[in-house]
């Protein structure tokens, strides 16, 4: 029976033209600790093979104070390690402003972009997504806005995170330059990416997916309800095969998909960060990968 085959091997950022390891590393919780910590869990990921670093504007943000405080930490640990920015393919975002809640103007984005910049302590982001979509923004003026960041050289690639698939279309049609990114909510927990044709439409364009929770936000490590818990059986079967944790076969779950999606680990811890690197050992027959898409769904497929 045919398998899916992961590897470590660096990908396309769909057209791009930037290069990224198969799995991102993502910063929403990555405030609230020491600059040397944080140098800590960037040097964990290095090491477990990422070079896709994403971030955004409003992580570590408590609902009242500490917006950017996530890219204000990374900052701090790019000033205490010269050449370190240089070695990442770095990802942040802006367009969420608590509590309008979002603004999706050129004159915010351009200022969000700078702001950024700024707390980053650098010059350009590799890439720079529209967080969630602002109903109040035509997508001309956003395709506008998102093509001077990349023609100023402050950005390279241009995406966008949680929009629908229409929104996606509406966009990706009026820019110039290629979307080189979604980053939807994906995992064995979620799949509207599936079932809403988001994924097929990236495969058409060639846009690199970003899969945000790709763990269901804890529910896949701690399942409470049936659903849940069946789907974690579905999962353990193959975790336990290949000798890899139920979150890595999660992981790889995802990553199967022909549309390469990329998940966003967000761990802060270490060891689990190391995990990283196992996803490579798992290989998928069709019949095991259904199986955990039918425990999701519920039924059987048609």
């Amino acid at each position: 029976m045919s398998e899916t085959h992961l590897t470590p091997e660096m990908r396309p950022l769909g057209k791009s033209g930037l290069l990224v390891s198969p799995i991102a590393w993502g910063m929403w919780r990555f405030a609230g600790v020491s600059v040397d910590e944080g140098r800590g869990l960037i040097d964990a990921a290095f090491d477990a093979g990422v070079t896709l670093f994403d971030t955004a504007d409003i992580y570590g943000f408590d609902g009242e104070n500490g917006f950017g405080d996530a890219e204000s930490l990374l900052g701090e640990v790019f000033a205490g390690a010269p050449g370190l920015r240089d070695r990442m393919v770095l990802a942040t975002k802006g367009g969420i402003t608590p509590p309008v809640p979002y603004d999706s103007s050129a004159a915010y984005l351009e200022k969000a972009l700078d702001d950024s910049l700024r707390r980053l302590k650098t010059d350009r982001v590799d890439l720079y997504q529209i967080h969630r979509p602002d109903i109040l923004a035509h997508p001309q003026e956003v395709a506008a806005t998102l093509e001077k960041m990349v023609s100023s050289g402050k950005v390279r690639a241009v995406g966008v995170s949680n929009y629908t698939l229409a929104q996606t279309t509406a966009l990706a049609t009026m820019l110039s330059i290629p979307l080189a990114t979604v980053q939807p909510e994906f995992s064995p927990l979620e799949l509207d990416p599936i079932t809403s044709g988001l994924l097929d439409l990236t495969m058409e364009r060639d846009i690199a997916v970003l899969a945000w929770s790709p763990l269901g936000g804890g529910r896949i490590a701690e399942p409470g309800t049936a659903r849940e818990r069946a789907v974690a059986v579905a999962l353990d079967a193959k975790a336990n095969a290949t000798g890899v944790s139920r979150t890595t076969a999660a992981y790889s779950w995802i990553m199967a998909h022909p549309a390469k999606v990329i998940p966003i680990v967000g761990t802060q811890n270490v060891g689990r960060i190391a995990e990283i690197s196992d996803v490579h050992k798992v290989q998928w027959t069709r019949a095991e990968w259904y199986e955990v898409l039918v425990a999701s769904r519920g039924e059987k497929l048609p």
